[in-house]
């Protein structure tokens, strides 16, 4: 098939066309991993995103059930340089294009993606349509144009569960090597915003019994199931129209120890009073430097994420500014100097990894043991 990739700004990258026979419009954004690809398809974070891979090969691994972060990938479409038609790994059930091609999400591939990124850090993230079945350049920038800017999207309630539900798994390492997790010794109340299932298997080795909450539910039915700790997740699109998450994390506050991550994070700063701006270009990839201020140690942090908090309007004799990112100084991480509350921008538990930040999950455990003694 030919495959067109079309930005708002007129930019054209033409290839060879992988996938469904489909087209499918977002926000063009690019990522840096090297691995993971299935793990970066079904982050119900990229809701909205058409996603370019910078590591020039993928594909040759496959897919299989056991590496998704949700039940369906949710990228508009995927953008490389060289797209495998095969699949040679033992886990792998089905081909990456046969896995795509399934649900409807097609594929550009043999364009420079170089290009293509350099492009996205000097003009920022755009919007873009890609399609497979229509070459009509000029109408395909068009459509691109009429597309809704990522800014003031709510995307949080299209992703979220539709009801409550209980997750008992643990991860895949402690399941493989026949080790136990944690005693569930805490209950936990995951608010979904576009969870990730890693997150909850993080969750679960450290000793919680967790039950996911959609995005939309009230702070006083959360309090209604008597969590000992509360978890906001990760998520896609604009954090200031979450007002309803945001009003739940007031009434949350000192109620219950608090952990947010990713959109979670910027839904704490919001409710404590902060503002949240769109990044240029976002940050996207499993190798992005993170400086615990804390502790002065560097961690390699997973990131996907297109909006941050704003330090500067934090009150920070109520806030402490925990993580900072070593490429561009934005905010990473915070906490609160007197209530059991604290948040990072990036992504703890990142399957395949990194697996520096592990340590998050242990603060939030030792969040609710002091809470309950």
């Amino acid at each position: 098939m030919e495959a067109i990739l079309a930005l708002e700004d007129g930019r054209l990258f033409k290839g060879r066309g992988y996938g469904a026979r489909s087209e499918r419009g977002g926000e063009v954004v690019f990522n840096t991993s090297i691995t993971g690809y299935q793990e970066i398809f079904t982050d119900p974070s990229y809701a909205g995103q058409l996603v370019c891979l910078t590591y020039p090969h993928i594909g040759n691994v496959g897919a299989n059930p056991f590496d998704n972060e949700a039940g369906r990938p949710y990228i508009e479409a995927l953008i490389v340089r060289d797209f495998s038609e095969l699949a040679s790994n033992w886990r792998s059930r089905e081909t990456a294009e046969d896995f795509l091609a399934r649900h409807d999400i097609p594929v550009l591939s043999h364009i420079d993606t170089r290009a293509l990124v350099r492009h996205l850090r000097t003009h920022g993230a755009q919007r873009a349509v890609l399609s497979t079945v229509s070459t009509d350049a000029a109408a395909l920038v068009a459509k691109a144009r009429a597309l809704p800017a990522m800014v003031g999207l709510d995307l949080a309630r299209t992703v979220t569960a539709k009801e409550r539900y209980e997750w008992t798994e643990p991860s895949v390492e402690l399941a493989r090597g026949g080790v136990e997790p944690a005693p569930a010794r805490f209950h936990v109340a995951a608010y979904d915003f576009g969870i990730k299932q890693n997150i909850l298997r993080r969750l679960v080795d450290v000793g919680c019994r967790v039950t996911v909450v959609p995005a939309l539910t009230p702070a006083e039915d959360v309090l209604a199931l008597k969590p000992d700790g509360v978890f906001l997740s990760n998520g896609p699109g604009d954090p200031e129209p979450c007002t309803y998450a945001v009003e739940a994390v007031r009434k949350l506050a000192g109620r219950v120890p608090v952990f947010g991550i990713c959109l979670g994070h910027q839904i704490v700063g919001l409710a404590l009073g902060g503002k949240t701006y769109k990044l240029k270009f976002g940050h996207h990839g499993a190798n992005h430097p993170v400086k615990n201020l804390l502790t002065g140690k560097v961690e390699i942090t997973a990131q996907n994420h297109g909006f941050a908090v704003d330090p500067e309007s934090l009150n920070t004799r109520e806030v402490e500014l925990t993580h900072k990112n070593l490429n561009d100084d934005t905010l990473e991480g915070l906490r609160h100097r007197s209530l059991p509350l604290f948040s990072v921008q990036y992504h703890p538990e990142a399957s395949p990894g990194p697996h520096d930040s592990h340590y998050l999950f242990h603060q939030f455990v030792k969040l609710m043991e002091l809470k309950k003694t």
